[in-house]
Protein backbone atom coordinates (compact mmCIF):
# COMPACT_ATOMS: atom_id res chain seq x y z
CA UNK A 1 0.00 0.00 0.00
CA UNK A 2 1.37 3.11 -0.85
CA UNK A 3 1.57 5.94 1.96
CA UNK A 4 1.18 9.51 1.17
CA UNK A 5 5.28 11.05 2.67
CA UNK A 6 4.90 14.53 4.07
CA UNK A 7 7.15 16.65 2.46
CA UNK A 8 8.84 19.02 4.42
CA UNK A 9 9.22 22.53 3.04
CA UNK A 10 12.66 24.14 1.52
CA UNK A 11 15.15 24.72 4.01
CA UNK A 12 14.47 28.49 3.65
CA UNK A 13 11.81 30.67 3.53
CA UNK A 14 11.63 33.83 2.18
CA UNK A 15 9.00 36.93 2.79
CA UNK A 16 8.76 40.71 1.56
CA UNK A 17 5.98 42.93 1.46
CA UNK A 18 5.97 46.48 1.44
CA UNK A 19 3.22 48.29 3.48
CA UNK A 20 1.43 51.41 4.07
CA UNK A 21 2.72 53.50 6.67
CA UNK A 22 -0.35 53.36 8.62
CA UNK A 23 -1.95 51.62 11.56
CA UNK A 24 -3.54 49.54 8.90
CA UNK A 25 -0.53 48.71 7.36
CA UNK A 26 0.97 47.96 10.78
CA UNK A 27 -1.86 45.07 11.52
CA UNK A 28 -1.53 43.90 7.92
CA UNK A 29 1.84 43.11 8.55
CA UNK A 30 1.24 41.43 11.91
CA UNK A 31 -1.70 39.29 9.78
CA UNK A 32 0.76 38.45 6.93
CA UNK A 33 3.36 36.81 9.46
CA UNK A 34 0.78 34.77 11.08
CA UNK A 35 -0.01 33.44 7.34
CA UNK A 36 3.75 32.72 6.59
CA UNK A 37 4.37 31.03 10.04
CA UNK A 38 1.84 28.95 9.33
CA UNK A 39 2.30 28.48 5.46
CA UNK A 40 6.05 27.53 6.66
CA UNK A 41 4.87 25.31 9.59
CA UNK A 42 7.19 27.26 12.00
CA UNK A 43 6.81 25.65 15.50
CA UNK A 44 3.54 27.40 17.47
CA UNK A 45 5.98 28.98 19.98
CA UNK A 46 7.96 31.17 17.59
CA UNK A 47 5.45 31.65 15.41
CA UNK A 48 3.93 33.60 18.08
CA UNK A 49 6.68 35.25 19.58
CA UNK A 50 7.49 36.59 15.89
CA UNK A 51 3.69 38.00 16.05
CA UNK A 52 4.61 39.84 18.52
CA UNK A 53 7.64 40.94 17.52
CA UNK A 54 6.48 42.01 13.87
CA UNK A 55 3.73 43.80 15.30
CA UNK A 56 5.36 45.98 17.78
CA UNK A 57 8.31 46.79 15.08
CA UNK A 58 5.69 47.44 12.58
CA UNK A 59 4.00 50.04 15.00
CA UNK A 60 7.25 51.65 15.45
CA UNK A 61 7.72 52.05 11.80
CA UNK A 62 4.61 53.75 11.41
CA UNK A 63 4.27 55.81 14.35
CA UNK A 64 8.53 57.26 14.43
CA UNK A 65 9.19 56.15 10.82
CA UNK A 66 6.36 57.67 9.07
CA UNK A 67 7.71 60.15 5.96
CA UNK A 68 4.59 61.04 4.02
CA UNK A 69 4.34 58.99 1.05
CA UNK A 70 6.94 56.26 2.02
CA UNK A 71 5.86 52.75 2.76
CA UNK A 72 7.54 50.86 5.46
CA UNK A 73 8.79 47.06 4.39
CA UNK A 74 8.30 43.75 6.22
CA UNK A 75 10.82 41.28 5.58
CA UNK A 76 10.62 37.40 6.92
CA UNK A 77 13.74 34.64 6.31
CA UNK A 78 13.00 31.58 8.01
CA UNK A 79 15.50 29.12 8.18
CA UNK A 80 14.36 25.95 9.22
CA UNK A 81 17.11 23.38 9.59
CA UNK A 82 18.88 26.45 12.30
CA UNK A 83 15.25 27.01 13.69
CA UNK A 84 16.15 30.75 13.03
CA UNK A 85 13.49 33.71 11.95
CA UNK A 86 15.43 36.71 10.60
CA UNK A 87 12.30 39.78 11.24
CA UNK A 88 13.66 42.90 9.92
CA UNK A 89 10.98 46.25 9.67
CA UNK A 90 12.69 48.86 7.16
CA UNK A 91 11.22 52.27 7.15
CA UNK A 92 11.92 56.07 5.91
CA UNK A 93 13.82 57.96 8.51
CA UNK A 94 17.12 56.62 9.59
CA UNK A 95 17.94 59.43 11.88
CA UNK A 96 15.31 58.32 14.23
CA UNK A 97 16.91 55.59 15.51
CA UNK A 98 15.04 53.18 18.22
CA UNK A 99 16.31 52.43 21.93
CA UNK A 100 15.23 50.77 25.11
CA UNK A 101 14.01 53.79 27.77
CA UNK A 102 14.65 53.01 31.10
CA UNK A 103 11.63 51.73 33.36
CA UNK A 104 11.22 54.61 35.26
CA UNK A 105 11.76 57.14 32.44
CA UNK A 106 8.19 58.41 30.13
CA UNK A 107 8.56 57.54 26.31
CA UNK A 108 10.66 60.26 24.05
CA UNK A 109 7.47 62.30 23.27
CA UNK A 110 8.34 65.00 25.56
CA UNK A 111 8.69 66.84 28.61
CA UNK A 112 4.80 66.13 29.11
CA UNK A 113 5.14 62.56 28.86
CA UNK A 114 4.28 59.82 31.59
CA UNK A 115 6.48 58.54 33.71
CA UNK A 116 6.97 55.44 35.38
CA UNK A 117 5.57 51.62 34.62
CA UNK A 118 2.20 52.44 34.28
CA UNK A 119 3.05 54.76 31.38
CA UNK A 120 1.03 54.08 28.16
CA UNK A 121 4.04 54.05 25.36
CA UNK A 122 7.61 53.09 25.41
CA UNK A 123 7.06 49.36 26.09
CA UNK A 124 7.48 48.28 22.54
CA UNK A 125 11.03 47.83 22.24
CA UNK A 126 11.43 46.31 25.85
CA UNK A 127 8.62 43.56 24.78
CA UNK A 128 10.67 42.79 21.91
CA UNK A 129 14.18 42.55 23.64
CA UNK A 130 12.47 40.14 25.92
CA UNK A 131 11.08 37.70 22.96
CA UNK A 132 13.77 38.19 20.57
CA UNK A 133 17.23 36.80 20.47
CA UNK A 134 18.63 39.72 19.24
CA UNK A 135 17.74 42.98 17.86
CA UNK A 136 19.52 46.56 16.58
CA UNK A 137 19.29 48.70 14.14
CA UNK A 138 21.23 49.27 10.72
CA UNK A 139 21.08 52.00 8.46
CA UNK A 140 19.20 51.72 5.04
CA UNK A 141 20.42 54.02 2.46
CA UNK A 142 19.51 56.65 1.25
CA UNK A 143 18.18 57.83 4.86
CA UNK A 144 16.04 54.83 6.15
CA UNK A 145 16.81 52.56 8.77
CA UNK A 146 16.26 48.51 9.34
CA UNK A 147 15.48 47.42 12.90
CA UNK A 148 16.55 43.63 12.56
CA UNK A 149 15.35 40.75 15.19
CA UNK A 150 16.33 37.16 14.93
CA UNK A 151 14.30 34.65 16.81
CA UNK A 152 15.33 30.91 17.23
CA UNK A 153 13.75 27.87 18.65
CA UNK A 154 14.54 26.50 22.16
CA UNK A 155 15.91 23.33 20.97
CA UNK A 156 18.21 25.88 18.19
CA UNK A 157 18.92 28.74 20.79
CA UNK A 158 20.18 26.54 23.56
Amino acid sequence: MNRATPQAGPALAAFTQLLSSTRRGARLARLLTVTEMLSWEVPQGLAERAELVVAELAANAVLHGHVPGRCFRLSLTYDRAAGRLLVEVTDARGECKPRVSAPDAGPDDGPDAEAGPLRTGGHGLTLVTALADHWETVPHPPGGKTVRAVLTTPAAGG
